[in-house]
């Protein structure tokens, strides 16, 4: 499609025009609230543990559920943006979200808790996949960038809510805390949404043959490549979940109290911001599987990191080094789906391979607190993160040796 016929298709708007970035910042303002379901669970862990007198590994347990919701979400989501935009999705996900964070609020048992967070987990994914699809359809030239900022919302999130969580339970309690997010939640997502009622240019009066091709072609089945990424997130984010979703009560364990986890996990985030955008970046110039396998190595290297340096100073450091690693891989699977698969399924396809993360991190977080259980420290739990990022490195190899050739870039 031309850019004049783009134009005409977008009711005005153009790809890579000022509204399509005017819609990246309400994008990444929706991420940033929308997030909190995430990050607010891994805050309370050491405080819902000892408030139901379970172990490590069954506190786990509710931070898995959000995990699993989540991943839901991302696949249902999707699916539904392809077909009527992302407005109504997003409000149905703010009131779920809402309605989670209140019975969290008011559970009385870790099994109930973790039935809230499955609720939580679907309301979240709205402001994830399905905005990185919505915004990959607005932009061309600058795609990696858009959809790496689309995902930095998530990282912010994690950067501030962590200090109001911490803040709220200090004050008020963890549960208290819980039924003020969900009222937040739903009061500020919904009037935001309503801002992304236009339709991407390239959806609207195109034809088949005149819509967007793939960027690049793979001697692959689009089935089999599809695969391939769902085995290559699974085991990227198990290796991501062991220091996102621990470090906070890492830090109890070894006596440096739960704010200072709190504090590595925003600066670990606030790294992760940097590097999205970064990714992005360098997605636009080298491709996103080269990206994501550049992320990837350093997250292994960096995970080996934690073994030897446990002093609170080197915890912070590396925690950082590890934010700066790992922050740019997942929005590089949406860029490697809108490289290489049809543009017309990007909210389906994004969401199935975003779940396949999601899954990553609930396994990863459910394991390392089996392992903690079992062997009573977290060093296994980092070896067993390696192993699991080696398979990720693996699986983009290969999927980069069977690219072809590059097309030309879009009419």
């Amino acid at each position: 499609m031309t850019r004049k016929a783009a134009h005409a298709a977008g009711h005005g708007h153009q790809p890579d025009g000022p509204h399509a970035w005017f819609r990246l910042g309400i994008c990444m303002l929706l991420g940033t609230i929308g997030s909190v379901g995430m990050w607010a669970i891994v805050v309370i862990l050491p405080a819902a543990q000892v408030d139901f007198g379970v172990s490590r590994g069954e506190a786990s347990l509710p931070y898995t559920l959000t995990m699993v919701g989540f991943a839901i979400g991302n696949v249902v989501i999707g699916r539904f943006v392809d077909r009527m935009g992302v407005v109504v999705p997003i409000t149905v996900a703010a009131v779920i979200s809402a309605v989670g964070f209140v019975a969290a609020g008011l559970a009385p048992s870790n099994w109930m808790l973790a039935a809230a967070q499955l609720l939580i987990g679907i309301g979240t994914a709205a402001t994830f996949g399905p905005l990185m699809a919505d915004v990959s359809r607005w932009f061309d030239k600058h795609r990696g960038i858009a959809v790496a900022g689309a995902a930095t919302g998530n990282y912010i999130a994690g950067t501030i809510w962590p200090w109001v969580v911490t803040w709220g339970m200090t004050t008020q309690g963890w549960r208290v805390t819980c039924a003020g997010i969900g009222i937040f939640c739903l009061v500020t997502i919904i009037p935001l949404a309503l801002f992304l009622k236009a339709r991407p240019p390239e959806t609207d009066g195109s034809s088949a043959g005149t819509a967007p091709q793939p960027k690049f072609k793979i001697d692959l089945s689009p089935r089999a490549l599809q695969w391939l990424l769902i085995v290559a997130g699974v085991g990227c984010c198990v290796a991501m979940s062991m220091p996102q979703v621990h470090i906070v009560a890492y830090c109890a364990d070894l006596g440096y109290g739960v704010a200072r986890g709190a504090e590595m996990l925003s600066l670990m985030l606030a790294a992760g911001i940097v590097s999205r955008l970064a990714s992005g970046f360098v997605a636009d110039r080298i491709g996103g599987v080269k990206t994501l396998l550049i992320g990837s190595v350093l997250q292994g290297l960096s995970l080996l990191l934690y073994i030897p340096f446990d002093g609170l100073v080197s915890l912070y450091v590396v925690s950082f080094i590890f934010g700066l690693s790992q922050g740019g891989i997942v929005p590089c699977y949406a860029i490697i789906v809108r490289e290489y698969l049809p543009p017309r399924e990007a909210g389906e396809r994004i969401g199935i391979v975003i779940m396949a993360t999601i899954v990553g991190m609930a396994l990863g977080g459910w394991l390392s607190g089996v392992i903690y259980d079992i062997t009573g420290s977290y060093a296994a739990a980092f070896i067993n993160g390696i192993g699991w990022n080696v398979l990720n490195v693996s699986v983009m190899l290969l999927i980069l040796t069977r690219t072809r050739r590059r097309r030309e870039a879009f009419a």
